[in-house]
Parts: C-alpha cells; structure tokens; sequence
C-alpha cells in the first residue's frame, strides 16, 4: 500500500506530503494540515490516505448489523431550519405518536429473528417524558432482554433531565438501569455556535451535547457521534466539530464510530442551499477518517448516501455500512435520502460488500463479531 501512495505523488505539494508522511508514522495530524487536505489534497490522495489508515485499523473488514428502528414521533417542539422530518406540536395532527404498548409491538415483530439492536430516536415531545421511555425500556428487556437497546439523541436527553429536574449523570443512570445500553450520535448537527444558532438554535447547544456523551462514557455506556455536513458550513467548522470529537476522545474513549451525515434539502428550511456532491462526500469522509485518529470506526449510513456510493466510500476510510433497518426509519427518506424505503436482507448487505472486494462481517452494537461473511457463497442462503 504504502509503495502504491508513493508511485502516485508525483506532483504533490511538499506540505501534503509531510502529512502522508506523519500518517505513515502514526502522528497526529492538526487542524491546520486537516484544512491542507480539504484545500489542497485530491481525491486520489485522500482516498489513499484513508484506506490505508483504515486497512491498517481493519483489513478488509466491513461491518453491518441487525437492526431496526423505532421512532416513537415526529412531532417536536423544536424548528430546525434543516429539518424535514419533524412537525411542531402545535400542528401534531400531522405527525405520529406512539405509545409504550406500539412500540412493544414493533419489538415483538421481530420475535424469532436474529435482530441484535433497536435504534430509538425521535422527535422532543413534551408528553413522552423520562419516565414514559424508561417505562419503554423496561418492557423491551422483558420481553427481550438480550436485545441492544440504542436511544435517544443528547437533544431528546436534555429535554428529558431538565423537565425531570435530574443532573446528566442521575439521567442516564436512571435509564441505563431501565434497559438502555448506549446512545446514538444524533443532534450533534455542527458544533460552531454561530452556525448551530443559524440552523438550530433552540435545542441543546454543542457544550451541552458533548457533556451528555461525556457523562454516558463515564457510566460505561458506549455511544456514537455524528456531524452533519455539506450546508452552510466552511471545512473550518467541520474541523472544529471533530477537534472538540477528538479532544472528548482522548478524554473517555467512549465513542464507538464517527458518522458523517449529509445535508438533504428536500422539504425544509433550507431547501435553498444546493447539496455536496460525491465527490465532497468522499473527501469528507476520507479527512474524518484522517484526522480522527482515536476513533476506531467510520461509518457510512447507506439509506442517506444510496448503495452504489455506500460501497464506493468503502475505498475512502469507511469500515462500516450500518445494517438491515427494515423500511423502519423515515428521517432521511422524508428529507429526500437516495433510498426512500430503506432496507435490506442480510444476504443483499453481504452481496453489496463483497462486490467491492471487502470482507463483511455481522456486528453487534458495540463491535463483538457475531459472524464473518467471508467464506460464504452470497448465492446461498444465508443464516
């Protein structure tokens, strides 16, 4: 690998070169050589770079799990301007409300099938309260106790430990004891003030996010972070977003995976800023997979990004595609994602994987192998 890098920098800026030779070398790259790479470094040269790091950190090993989603409302008493999804409170009629007994019933479909994990995550609604989902959370582990309960955006936290006048820490003890086992990266959105204050100003701001993921961390709990990119936003505030990322990381080593989440403008706000191209997609994720050196995952969420460029950001650090979803989650597709009704069988995810030459294997939440693909003729049934 490192002998196919060298043959392709013909031409290359020394100063890009004195970071792929820090990158050989295992050093950190700054803030300020990140933007280098943004500015400067081609897609090949990224590209390079980033698989290079992720071979080294994984081989050819790309990762999917069972999963499915719950999204107990879209009703929200927030108004993010990038927002498709959601629908205020005062105009609920339009939007959806489960209830607690729903939403068990969405978890006894998948009785007698391999599912690892639920995904819970939804719009803030002043009626589902920390007790209404911890109340949630026990009835799953009743009735299915080895099921990976994953839930609830630091935004939908907040709201939740304010209204129940509970610190971070009593909070999330409280629901870890309740049946929770880790957190999403959801509602990190940009960490910039000025532009968080521009897009969504009205939720938990970006001090108040990374302390909810820094007190999780702290009672053991894994979780995910996220950035939402390719909008109003420059590369500087996309660095800064991973600098605070990376410095928390340091700190706890509680973060699982980084997930870039692409800007959609299908019905919202914000309709009228134009989306990033592929191109800027994979130079995203090539740098965050770069300069995030303490994070052992990069995920590419495929509903969002569509399959081909899925298997495509597989060549440029990513080591992860998600899993099966079922048609469960309408997030993205309501914001105009490439797959409108996301879901695939476990033999499609093996299939899409091995077409580009990586090597899938199943995943639990947090990363224990529960069966490698590799050998596995994707024509057969897979169990």
């Amino acid at each position: 690998m490192l002998s196919t890098i060298a043959e392709s920098n013909f031409n290359v800026p020394k100063e890009l070169l004195d970071i792929q030779e820090k990158v050989y070398n295992n050093k950190r790259i700054t803030n300020e050589e990140c933007l280098l790479l943004f500015q400067k470094g081609t897609l090949p040269f990224l590209g390079s770079l980033a698989n290079y790091i992720r071979e080294k950190k994984h081989g050819d090993i790309t990762y999917f799990n069972r999963n499915f989603h719950i999204e107990p409302t879209n009703v929200c008493i927030f108004t993010c301007n990038f927002c498709s999804y959601s629908r205020l409170y005062a105009r609920r009629e339009e939007g959806w409300e489960l209830s607690a007994e729903q939403m068990l019933q969405m978890v006894k479909k998948y009785d007698g099938q391999p599912v690892t994990e639920v995904h819970i995550v939804g719009g803030v609604h002043p009626k589902m309260n920390l007790e209404f989902f911890a109340e949630v959370l026990r009835q799953i582990k009743k009735h299915r106790p080895s099921l990976h309960i994953k839930g609830f955006t630091a935004v939908e936290l907040d709201y939740m430990f304010r209204k129940a006048k509970m610190t971070n820490e009593e909070g999330l003890s409280y629901l870890k004891n309740a049946g929770l086992d880790s957190l999403p990266g959801g509602g990190a959105e940009i960490f910039d003030e000025q532009i968080r204050e521009k897009i969504c100003a009205d939720k938990v701001n970006s001090e108040g996010w990374l302390k909810i993921h820094e007190a999780a961390h702290k009672l053991g709990m894994h979780t995910n972070a996220t950035m939402l990119y390719g909008h109003i936003e420059n590369y500087s505030h996309r660095i800064d977003h991973m600098s605070r990322l990376r410095n928390l990381q340091d700190k706890t080593g509680g973060f699982n995976t980084f997930i870039p989440l692409k800007f959609r403008n299908k019905d919202n706000d914000m309709s009228n800023v134009s989306e990033s191209s592929v191109v800027e997609d994979m130079k995203m994720y090539a740098a965050a997979r770069i300069y995030l050196d303490n994070f052992p995952h990069l995920k590419a969420y495929w509903p969002m990004l569509g399959r081909q460029n899925a298997q495509l950001s597989l060549s440029f650090g990513v080591n992860d595609i998600d899993g099966t979803i079922d048609d469960t989650t309408k997030i993205y597709s309501m914001a105009g994602a490439e797959e409108q009704y996301p879901s695939m069988t476990t033999e499609e995810l093996v299939a899409l994987i091995k077409q580009v030459k990586r090597r899938p294997v199943e995943r639990g939440t947090l990363y224990n192998v529960i069966k490698d693909y590799s050998a596995t003729d994707v024509n057969s049934r897979l169990n």
